[in-house]
């Protein structure tokens, strides 16, 4: 398909995409130059992350205090200020 006519009609071709998992090279001056096609499907479940982080060592003590004191110093309610005052 040509980059013209892929730029003309990206909402259908968007579409054919989504209905039928086509892929399609687009074309400038007959070289290709993109692919338009499905984004992949990645599934990553609470199992999976379970197992992500019971491969991982455990944080050293000094990491686990720097990482508290970055959240108490980020962590308190945002207060807009009065634009009355």
């Amino acid at each position: 398909m040509s980059a013209t006519e892929a730029a003309k009609n990206f909402g259908r071709l968007v579409n054919r995409v989504r209905e039928t998992r086509a892929t399609y090279v687009v074309e400038r001056a007959g070289v290709p130059v993109a692919q338009v096609g499905p984004a992949e499907r990645s599934m990553f479940t609470m199992a999976d992350l379970k197992a992500l982080v019971a491969e991982r060592p455990p944080a050293d003590d000094a990491y686990v205090r720097a990482v508290s004191r970055a959240i108490e110093s980020h962590n308190h309610p945002r207060r807009r200020k009065n634009p009355w005052s």
